[in-house]
């Protein structure tokens, strides 16, 4: 059998920096600094030559950041370095981030033109007010605009990244961007919660603090979106994501599923035979890397390099399974550890059971919908 792996490739540039956003990612940079990271990723890329032989690469992800903010021929010279280093399977998925405001027709037919076939474009509310304290450079019309311009361009998988639980938000205000977003007839849709993380704007202001809804509130914003997605076609496959049938995100199935991925660019995570890594975080020592290893001067710029343990390894595949709405074929726990699930867990499956927070149908034990909403309690019991 074949291996198979993911590609994630890291554009750290933004316009401007959102005011809830924890990612490695810069606002304001120029082109020739886009362009120095760029010619450093390639080198990166290549120096993989030889090493994935034997494998086929299953998904591309072009991540960030915002992806799109590259002019044309600088995403091309990436993605032609990855042609010759990787072999790329004919029906691949590729994806490709985009933010309004970043991106025009040209732009798009050319990415068509490259090979990618998936965009998400980052919506996240369709109320003016909420884009602006979110720090969004874009509009709503400027969003439509590009869903016509994709479209145009001859895209037929999209997804819409949009966010639920904003500051001063209210079910009829989330309800409102929903039914705009479920109007323009995406294949894919994507609804995070809003999480404040340290050190971004959002953390420190008391104001945006005071004006989060309350748990009721977003609990119902939660069922709201179950319920509408569920009534227009979109099948619920991960505890945030939802998906017209044949249209589930195969890049973000790898993480959830176990699967091997390679991460290029900065800061950029791998996760390949039980071994992680992660690429230098600081911008400048990661382009100096690329160039000495490409001089024999240095062997890597991975850091963090961790051999995963088989405890570890048998936690992730639980509490990373379980986030899909499948959960975990009890028969593959046994093939993939040689053990039974209920000799470790049983304890805990059975208490989540009882609590109707998990339940096993079949093969396959899964959250309910209960336990979907307190899903990081359940979770975090698997970890022993």
């Amino acid at each position: 059998m074949e291996k198979k792996l993911s590609l994630y490739i890291h554009i750290p540039f933004c316009l401007r920096k959102c005011n809830y956003c924890d990612f490695l990612s810069f606002g304001g940079c120029d082109f020739r600094q886009m362009e120095k990271y760029s010619k450093a990723l390639v080198r990166e890329i290549e120096s993989y030559k030889g090493l994935f032989d034997d494998t086929i690469v299953d998904t591309i992800f072009f991540g960030g950041g915002t992806p799109s903010i590259l002019e044309l021929p600088l995403l091309e010279e990436i993605f032609y370095a990855i042609k010759r280093v990787f072999i790329v399977s004919e029906n691949a998925e590729i994806t490709l981030e985009m933010n309004p405001g970043t991106t025009d027709e040209k732009k798009l037919i050319g990415y068509r033109q490259l090979g990618i076939n998936r965009i998400s474009i980052g919506l996240q509310s369709a109320n003016k007010k909420e884009l602006e304290l979110l720090g969004r450079i874009h509009t709503y019309e400027k969003f439509v605009a590009t869903m016509h311009d994709a479209r145009a361009a001859g895209f037929d998988n999209i997804n819409i990244d949009m966010m639920s639980g904003l500051p001063g938000q209210t079910l009829s205000d989330f309800r409102v961007t929903l039914s705009k977003v479920i109007a323009l007839k995406p294949e894919h849709i994507s609804c995070y919660d809003l999480i404040i993380e340290e050190g971004t704007p959002f953390y420190d202001d008391e104001k945006v603090l005071d004006s989060l809804p309350d748990e009721e509130t977003t609990h119902n914003m939660y069922n709201f979106t179950k319920t509408m997605l569920a009534g227009y076609g979109y099948k619920r496959y991960e505890i945030s994501n939802y998906a017209k049938p044949g249209y589930e995100s195969r890049h973000n199935l790898t993480y959830w599923t176990d699967g091997r991925y390679l991460g290029l660019g900065l800061g950029a995570s791998s996760y390949i035979d039980d071994l992680r890594f992660k690429n230098n975080s600081e911008l400048k020592r990661y382009e100096e890397l690329t160039y000495e290893k490409n001089n024999g001067m240095t062997k890597s710029w991975h850091e963090e390099i961790t051999v995963v343990s088989e405890k570890d390894h048998m936690e992730e595949y639980i509490f990373l399974g379980l986030r899909t709405m499948k959960g975990i074929s009890v028969k593959n726990y046994h093939e993939t550890f040689g053990k039974d699930i209920f000799e470790i867990y049983g304890e805990v499956i059975r208490k989540h059971i009882d609590e109707k927070m998990l339940v096993l149908e079949d093969d396959r034990l899964h959250l309910t919908d209960a336990g979907i909403w307190v899903s990081n309690y359940v979770m975090s019991d698997f970890i022993i």
